[in-house]
Parts: structure tokens; sequence; C-alpha cells
């Protein structure tokens, strides 16, 4: 049995399928041709400041996408940077060429170059420096492209401007023709493009060319007809007669002799009898040209001078004989026409008196009369006024704000006022004498059984240090403990002995016979000191090796400095000082300076950096501490509503805000709705200022730790735990490093700090945690520990009272400082209460009313009453217990002590 079949036919015919393959190909080059203009457009309006996964905030997006668009959008800056705009570059062309029907299939293989596109095009961005508008920490080309860079450059055998042009123009190249090939070009496109480049730069040049040519010849065409126009009118002045001077003085009528009949040969004063210019009347209408021609001249001028002489040498025998006429007006017919702002120069009479010199006639005014000149403005400055006596709540109000500006002309202090160092003389060893002294070393430790080699000898300003390679075996707490021995041996002041980190080696310190000084001007003048991006530069001093030693208080960010008497502490203060004062205006940075001593820091008194005078009594400093506590407070207050995180972040927007001219704004919820129980929101407006940096300089904390220690101690650690991004920052001395002075909170908080030469090895381990401070040679020379715990040798600088003195004097220059009443006269006491409750030093907290209703009831149950009763109850201190059983006096709960100490319960049992 045979079976029948039949072929199907296809659904859709050929011409069916290839319709619905490039209409289906359009749709998708349209859905990318969308999709590049929603990536440009979230590219296009991304800010740094919007909210996203790496900033909180909550103020509204300003992405056209909104959230979501300023997160993809962050993200992609963060990774690739300025390479994110060839996302919709590519989906833009890929899309056109899908709707054009030009792909020609070839998609899918050029999409392997698309990844190495982006990375070309990274690097090649990341060799570029950033523009102004940049915002970021990081390059053009993202995080990935710094990180690539920086792994290339390192591979580089050359300088690191030669790696820099070698790698751009390397990566510009590839960058290019991995963006032709990536956006599809065939070799057929690339000729054209190429052709009708070549086609539109000859075209552009010919016409450049062609433009170039027209303007000069256009400007020698205008140069001609100007020449021969100024040579037509000193043709015509030469022929013209018309115009006499001495017509206009037909008025003046000679006499022989004065009205009151004397022949005195008196001097002539034309100003006296002529009240208008001379020119009264021409012969004939002048032009506005001609008038100009005549008075701009110089021959003229001389002719006019001549003609005047003349009359008045014929027609004037008697001067005091002249009639004056009446003072004519200029009539519209008059031909002297005058622009609003010109002004007509009148020759002087020579002859007449050689006193009178050329003075302008100022413009006519409506009256068509001339307008009398202008007197001249007086320089003499009005006298300054006593300032009036002002209630407190006047000062308060008049208190000018913390944010502003005291003076908006303010110059940093010129270098110049300070020393020289090329006046310096440098000594210096050879390399003869250094060879020597390290065999001798060699020698030196060798008898003292430690064996290795100098490998290598680092001279410096102050000291040498000799780097030993010890033996196998060897332990580095042997040569360390030798150091005294070391500098007996070696007929030194003192060496220091510390490994060396990062290497195998020990290094011994030894100073140098002739030790050179370190001034401040070397350092302030140096380039990491001057171009450098340090919020606060401190300029410590110069390392072991001669290398300048500048850091940034904003990053440490506090300092810790300890030192005896003599060793260079007070000096080092007065630079770190100067150095703020040469770098910050008062706008960027205002100080706080304690001085218990009296004597150290008064000469800064009256600088407009200043917050307050400078404070020299302990219990002011204490009150100064706590209203520190208060702005920091304050200051996360206003950084919280602004939803930023430290204060660069918030003087950013305030920036931002300022240029726009707009307040900022925020929703907060302040309630709930009593009937349908939904929250309320409200917006709050205020202006913001910025804020300045806060630097607190305490020159000695042992004279406040033993007025005031436990509070001086509260406000410490507050502010070192939490004032860094508030951008308030403590520099704090003493002499005297012990532990009830340096406690183990204040040593927790502040990771930074500086030893100088101290007494003992006690001390140096207590600011140090460990020796070698007892082995400094003083003036100046110190250990400085960074926050990693990395210990530097630095020898400090050197600036001179006077020096310190003349930066003084230049400063106040620019006005008296604004002071801020409340550093040193305290808040008001709501204010100060929670200032305490914060600080855990009593006042308005539910802790302190608890203890007192404790207390209250042990009282009345026990019926007893004693401070000593009371701490022993409680398990708190003395002054805790007796401040309690006062309260319980003062409220009636208790009579007070008779004789023999006790009191009397006067609360009823059951109450």
């Amino acid at each position: 049995m045979a079976y029948q079949t039949r072929s199907r036919d296809p659904l859709l015919d050929t011409h069916m399928q290839e319709t619905i393959q490039k209409r289906g190909r359009e749709l998708i080059g349209l859905a990318m041709v969308a999709m590049s203009i929603v990536f440009a457009a979230m590219l296009w309006s991304y800010s740094p400041t919007d909210p996203s996964w790496s900033s909180a905030t909550s103020a509204p997006a300003q992405n056209m996408l909104g959230f979501f668009g300023a997160s993809v959008a962050s993200r992609l800056i963060l990774a690739i940077g300025w390479a994110s705009w060839c996302f919709p570059i590519l989906l833009f062309v890929w899309g056109s060429r899908f709707v054009l029907h030009m792909d020609d299939g070839r998609l899918l293989s050029r999409a392997m170059l698309i990844p190495v596109f982006f990375a070309f095009s990274t690097l090649f961005l990341a060799t570029h420096v950033p523009p102004s508008v940049w915002q970021h920490g990081f390059g053009l080309g993202g995080l990935s492209g710094d990180a690539a860079l920086g792994i290339l450059i390192d591979l580089l055998p050359f300088s690191l401007t030669m790696r820099l042009i070698i790698l751009s123009l390397v990566l510009g190249v590839l960058f290019a023709v991995t963006c032709l090939c990536a956006l599809g070009f065939s070799k057929r496109e690339l000729r054209l493009i190429a052709h009708y480049s070549i086609i539109a730069t000859i075209l552009t040049y010919g016409s450049v060319v062609a433009f170039l040519r027209f303007a000069l010849r256009r400007a020698a065409k205008n140069i001609m007809a100007i020449k021969a126009n100024i040579n037509a009118r000193r043709e015509v002045s030469k022929k013209e007669k018309a115009i006499k001077i001495p017509c206009s003085m037909k008025e003046i009528r000679p006499t022989d002799a004065t009205p009151n009949g004397s022949n005195e040969n008196t001097k002539f004063w034309p100003d006296r009898y002529f009240k208008v210019p001379i020119f009264k009347k021409a012969a004939h209408t002048l032009e506005d040209d001609e008038v100009v021609d005549l008075m701009t001249d110089s021959d003229k001028s001389e002719r006019v001078r001549s003609h005047i002489n003349d009359a008045i040498k014929s027609k004037v025998l008697h001067p005091h004989a002249l009639q004056v006429a009446d003072e004519p007006t200029l009539t519209e017919n008059t031909s002297y026409k005058l622009q609003d702002n010109e002004k007509l120069y009148v020759p002087a009479l020579g002859g007449a008196s050689r006193d009178i010199q050329k003075e302008p006639i100022e413009n006519f005014s409506s009256s068509r009369r001339i307008a009398p000149q202008e007197e001249q403005k007086s320089v003499v400055r009005p006298r300054s006024q006593a300032p009036v006596q002002q209630s407190k709540k006047a000062k308060a109000e008049a208190q000018p704000s913390l944010f502003k500006s005291p003076n908006l002309n303010y110059e940093t202090p010129p270098l110049e006022v300070l020393a020289n160092p090329t006046s310096i003389v440098r000594h210096q060893l050879s390399d003869e004498a250094l060879e020597e002294n390290a065999r001798m070393l060699e020698s030196v430790l060798d008898d003292y059984g430690v064996k290795g080699d100098i490998v290598s000898v680092r001279p410096g300003p102050v000291v040498t240090m000799y780097e030993l390679e010890p033996a196998p075996g060897l332990k580095a707490s042997r040569v360390i403990g030798l150091a005294d021995d070391i500098a007996r041996s070696m007929s030194a002041l003192s060496a220091r002995v510390s490994t060396v980190p990062g290497r195998s080696v020990i290094g011994i310190e030894l100073p140098n016979e002739n030790r050179e000084t370190v001034l401040l001007r070397e350092l302030l003048a140096s380039r990491d000191y001057g171009d450098g991006d340090q919020g606060l530069p401190l300029a410590l001093g110069k390392d072991i090796g001669g290398k300048s030693q500048i850091a940034n208080l904003a990053k440490m960010p506090h300092l810790l400095i300890a030192g005896t008497t003599g060793s260079g502490k007070s000096v080092a203060i007065n630079t770190m000082i100067l150095s703020l004062l040469y770098k910050l205006s008062p706008v960027e940075c205002r100080m706080i300076m304690i001085d218990p001593k009296m004597l150290e820091l008064s000469v800064y008194d009256g600088i407009p950096h200043l917050l307050s005078p400078v404070v020299t009594d302990p219990k002011k400093a204490v009150v100064a501490l706590k209203w520190v506590v208060g702005e920091m407070e304050e200051r996360y207050r206003k950084m919280s509503k602004m939803g930023v995180r430290n204060i660069g972040g918030y003087n950013a927007r305030v920036e931002a805000s300022l240029r726009k001219g707009e307040d900022f704004t925020r929703t907060v919820q302040t309630g709930f709705n009593d009937d349908t129980g939904e929250p309320i929101f409200e917006t709050e407006t205020f202006t913001p200022e910025k804020m300045p940096f806060i630097v607190v300089i305490v020159d000695e904390m042992a004279d406040l730790m033993m007025v005031a220690g436990k509070e001086i101690e509260a406000c410490i650690q507050r502010l070192a735990q939490m004032a860094r991004a508030s951008g308030i920052h403590l520099i704090m001395a003493t002499q005297r490093p012990s532990v009830d002075v340096i406690t183990g909170t204040i040593k927790a908080n502040f990771p930074t700090r500086i030893s100088f030469q101290v007494t003992s090895k006690i001390d140096s381990r207590t600011i140090l945690g460990e020796m070698g401070a007892e082995q400094l040679l003083g003036m100046g020379d110190m250990l400085y520990m960074a926050g990693g715990g990395k210990i530097t040798r630095v020898h400090a600088p050197f600036a001179s009272d006077e020096e310190v003195e003349e930066v003084v004097n230049h400063l106040k220059q620019f006005g008296e400082p604004e002071y801020v009443a409340g550093v040193v006269e305290g808040p008001s006491e709501d204010k100060e209460n929670n200032i305490d409750a914060v600080l855990g030093l009593g006042g308005n907290t539910d802790g302190e009313n608890a203890l007192y209703d404790q207390a209250v009831s042990i009282v009345i149950k026990d019926r007893k009453c004693s401070t000593s009763y009371i701490q022993r109850k409680l398990s708190i201190g003395y002054n805790k217990a007796a401040k309690l059983v006062e309260e319980m006096e003062d409220q009636g709960v208790v009579s007070q002590a008779n004789h023999v100490g006790k009191r009397e319960i006067l609360v009823p049992e059951q109450y």
C-alpha cells in the first residue's frame, strides 16, 4: 500500500520573513537609541551631592531620573569616570545602524572589542589632569583607571612626567583605533570619513585664509582713508582765517584810569573779569569736527595764545580800567556743541598770568550754560569715635557671626619677615670622616659583643644615623640597651638606638659635632607646604635625612606634645601656629589659645584669627573648653540637617547654595495626625553659613588638670572622640608627661603625639609607649609618632620672638579681632546644664535625679544621713555624696549638721 505525501508549505513566505526581520532590527535599534538618550540624560544631570548608595542626604535628587538615575550614575562615575559616556555613544551609534540597516552582522564580531575600548578609554582619561569642576578624589578615569594607570607608571623606567606623556600618546592612539572598531566602522566607511575629513579641513583652511585676506584689505583701506582725512583737515585748518579769537573781546573797553581814579599798575587776573570761556562768538558757525580739531591741535593753541597776548598788550594799558561785559548766555545757534562727557580745554593766557593752567570746561547743563568744575574729593578720613559701652544683651545681639570673615582684604604674612636660610652656615663631614666614624662604631659594638656591619651612613642636619645590619641571631633589644654605653664610647652627648621600620637594619643615631639650625622660612617656602592640599598644615621640621616634614592637623586629628623645660616645646608650638597663620585666613581657621603660664601665647593677643582673647585663667579655660564642646554639638546638628558627614561636605554644600542664591530646605516629620494617625511633615528652610576650622591650643595642660582635672578630662575626651568631623582640632602640650596628666583616656584619643626631650624613660613610655625620648638633644629635637604608631625623629624649626612679633603686627593691620563673647563668659545656664549633661558632669539628667531619689529613700528608710554613709550605700565618690547631702538639706529632707556632725531626719518614715 503506497502512501501519498505532500510537502508542507512554510507558514510565512521569504519576503514576509525578511520584512519581519527588518522591522525587528528597527525596533531593537530604536530601543538602543532610547537607552542611549536615557544614559545621556542620567550622566548629564549627575551631581555628586545627589542621594545615592555612597551618600546619605534628605535633599531631593537633582538627576533627571531621580534616585535611580543618581544611584546608577554615581556607580558608573566611581568605577570608570568620564568613560561612562561611552555607553550612550555606543548605544546610539549601534542603534542608528540597526535602524538604517547598516549593521551587516558586524555587531557580534565587534562586541569583543567593546571591553577593550572601555579599558583604553578609562586609562586615557586617567592620564589627564581633572578640571576644576571635578569634585572627586579620583581621576577622570575613575577608580579602575587610577589603579591601572598606577601599575603602568611603575613599569616604565622614565621620569614621572615623561611616563605620563608617553602613556597619554600611546593610549590616545589605542583609544582612537578601538573606538572606530567598536563603533562598527568598515574599511569603506573609514575611507569615506577620512576623505570627507580632508575635504572639510581644506575648505575650512581656505575659508579662514579668505576671511583674513578680506579683513586685511578692509583694514588697509580704512587706514588709508583715515590718513587722507587727517591730511585734508590739516590743509583746511591752515587756510582757515575766519576764526579770530580777539573779536570775542569786543566788550572789553579800555579806559585811561581805574574806576576810582587811580592809575596803579597792578597784576592782571583774567579769571576776575572773564566769568565765561574766552570764546564768545565765532565769525562764522563752526562744525563739531572743526571745534574738536581746533581744541586738540597744539599749533592752533599756540596761535590762539599769541592772538590773546597781542590783544592784551595793544588794548590793555591799565588793567583795572577794564570793564567786563555782562555774562553771555549760549544760545541755540552757538556752534560749539559738546557731548555729555566731553570737556573743552582753554589754553592758558601766557602773557596775562603764569599761574593759570589749562583747565577743563565741563559739559553744558540743560540751560546750555557752562557748568562749574566738580570739586576734588577729600582725602581726609573722619576721626573714629570712642566705642559706647553696651550691655550684655546688646553685645549678644551685636555679636558678629563666627562664620564671617573679619576682614575681606586679608593677606597672609610675607615670608620676608622670617630669617633667610641662606645665612645659615652648613657644616658637613667628608666621606672619609664618616667612614672613619663607621669603622670606630663597629669596633665599639664589637667590644660589647655585638657582631654586625655598618651598611649605610645617613648624615642629617642635627644627627647622623648609622645603619647596622646585625649578625643572625642577634636580638635588637640587646643593641637598644647599649645606647648609653655607645654614647660614652663614641664621646657623644647621647645616642639613640631603634629599629628601622620595614628594614632589617638597626639605626644608631649620633649627634653631629656642629649642629645646623632649621629655620621656619625654609619649610614654609617648600613645595610640600605651599602647593600641598593639607587642610591645616603644620611645619614640623626636618627628619634625619633633611627632608621637610609637613603634617596635616585635620588628618591627625589632634596632637599631644610633651617635653621638659628648655626642650624646644614652646618654640615648636609657635612655629605650628605660624604655619597655620601663613596658610589660612580668619574665614578659614579660627583659634582659641589657652596659656596658663601667661608668657608663651600672649603675644598673639589681638590677631584676627582669635575667637577670644588669650585665656590665662585656668577657670576660664574650663569655660572655654565647654564652649568648644557646645560648638561641636551645634555643628553636628547643622551637618545633620544638611545630610553630610564632615565639615568639608558641609562647606561644599553651602558654597553650592550660595552660588545658586537659594536657601537650604529639608522636610522633617513633626508628629502624627490625631485623627488619621498619618505622619505630619513640615518643610524647614534655613540659610547656611560656612564653618571655619577651630584649633584649640593649650600650652600647659598640667596646670589645668590641677585646677579642674575631672572637667578638663571630660571636655578633652569628648572633643577628641567626636570633634574631628566638625572641624575642631586640639593641640595640647605639657612639660610633665606623668600618668596623672596624660591619663589613659587622653592617650587613647590622641593617636598622634610628639615628644621632646624628657627626663626619664618612664616619661618617654608615658607619651610614646617606648623609650628613646630621654636620649634626645633638646632645642627642638623630637620624636614624632603618627597615628599608625610609626615614630620619626624630626628637628623642629626655629622662629625667634622678633619674627613672631613681625607676623603678629602684620596680622593686626587688618583690623581688630571679632571675639565671640560666650567663649570666656560662659553660655546661659540652660545651655551649660546641657553641656554638663553631655560631658557626664551633672546637669539635668535622668541619672542625677534617679541617684538623688535613691539617696533620699535610703535616708528615710535607715534614718541615717552622713556623707560617708551615702558614699558606702551608693558606691559613689565623696564629692558626689556630699553634693547629694547638701541637696537634701536644701530640700528640707534633713537638718543642718550639729556640733558633732549629726543630722536630724525631718521627713517621717511613712513618706
